[in-house]
């Protein structure tokens, strides 16, 4: 298990001492497990076409719901739209919110028998172990399961990753000029100061591996030295690129981006080799409780779809037969995208509290606490 100084001892020894190596590495410790369901076999994979599963979704009823992982209740619009367009008499109801309050709950749902949602679609990988464990996730194979990427599915088709995000810093490509930065290390510039947002690790897990990530590579100092910077810090991982698309500033850190060029985007994904982002796959399934479970079937069958996959917006597949655009690598070919790292990370819940208290000390979001040069970590602190 990770070893994090308590708040108590930064104060007292102050954090050039607490924050050692012991602090770098979140372990993988596996959350407490609950009693075992069986596991059972999801079977082949799906033979139906999304035709076939659409007459047979409106024959069940023709209704859907999805929970959906998101910044903002219009995120997933575009998801929706798309659905709607391929199948009209699906009455969808997908709800956004973030995803730690949507499996709140639908824990409550399942302790109240009043279970809402079909579909999960959630960045709290971890819910989806424990739900697999207590037997609450239908095991199901859609057509092309064969081809997802091992790292983005369940071996027995209890979840299934329906696509990829990445989360990294970009920038402003008028606002930065030839003084772009060329990784995440260029950001503690003194040229840069005021001119970051950042969505706050503390408050999105995502976002909170990505900083670990930058901490384990770049060291404290550096850390102190980006807390210095007047980042302004806002909830959602939508709000840096919001920031820098609205010209309120030039770079934006803890956002998704994509590496598919495009001629009529003003911002720049920043991956540079040998340092850090990271990139996980949105995962998706149908609750054995479902009231539509062939709707939801055929929601997962659409997303798995080759259409949908080279849908993408950053042009990640999950799926191996699916390949990305010129100049792009399927994500798991990034080895500093850290695919593998992120479910690991968030199955430690002891070690993500830790994180997040550890930079709630650097960003100034203790109460009471001064500025982030209290550590006593900045150069002539």
């Amino acid at each position: 298990m990770s070893t994090f100084p308590s708040r108590r001892r930064l104060l007292s020894i102050g954090a050039g001492a607490a924050l050692g190596a012991g602090a770098f590495g979140a372990s993988a410790v596996p959350a407490s497990a609950s009693p075992t369901a069986p596991q059972r076999s999801a079977g082949p994979e799906e033979t139906r076409t999304l035709d076939e599963l659409y007459r047979a979704a409106l024959a069940e009823g023709g209704k859907l719901v999805v929970y959906a992982g998101g910044d903002t209740p219009t995120q997933q619009d575009g998801t929706k739209a798309a659905f709607k367009a391929r199948f009209p008499d699906i009455d969808l109801t997908l709800i956004v919110d973030y995803s730690k309050y949507h499996d709140v709950r639908v824990d409550n749902q399942f302790a109240t028998d009043t279970l809402v949602p079909d579909v999960v679609q959630l960045q709290t990988l971890q819910d989806f172990v424990r739900w697999k464990q207590q037997g609450r996730l239908l095991h199901y194979r859609p057509a092309g399961f064969s081809k997802v990427h091992d790292a983005f599915k369940d071996p027995q088709g209890a979840w299934v990753a329906g696509g990829v995000i990445a989360f990294g810093s970009l920038y402003d490509t008028a606002a930065v000029g030839s003084d772009a930065p060329r990784s995440p290390l260029d950001l503690t510039d003194p040229k840069w100061k005021g001119r970051i947002a950042s969505s706050y690790p503390h408050d999105d897990d995502a976002v909170l591996y990505l900083y670990s990530l930058y901490a384990q590579k770049y060291g404290w100092e550096w850390m102190a030295e980006l807390a210095a910077q007047d980042v302004r810090f806002a909830r959602g991982s939508n709000s840096p690129s919001q920031a820098v698309l609205a010209g309120q500033k030039a770079i934006g850190i803890g956002t998704s981006g994509s590496m598919v060029p495009s001629s009529s985007s003003r911002t720049k994904f920043v991956i540079a080799e040998g340092h850090p982002f990271m990139a996980w796959g949105q995962r998706l399934a149908v609750l054995k409780q479902a009231k539509n479970s062939t709707a939801a079937k055929l929601f997962l069958n659409w997303q798995l779809s080759t259409e949908s996959q080279k849908r993408a917006f950053n042009g990640w597949s999950v799926r191996t037969d699916v390949a990305p655009p010129a100049g792009v690598k399927p994500i798991w070919e990034y080895p500093d995208a850290h695919v593998d790292g992120f479910p690991r990370f968030m199955a430690d819940r002891a070690g993500v509290e830790r994180w997040k208290q550890t930079f709630a000390l650097y960003f100034g979001e203790v109460k009471g606490d001064p500025t982030p040069g209290w550590l006593g970590l900045h150069p002539g602190a």
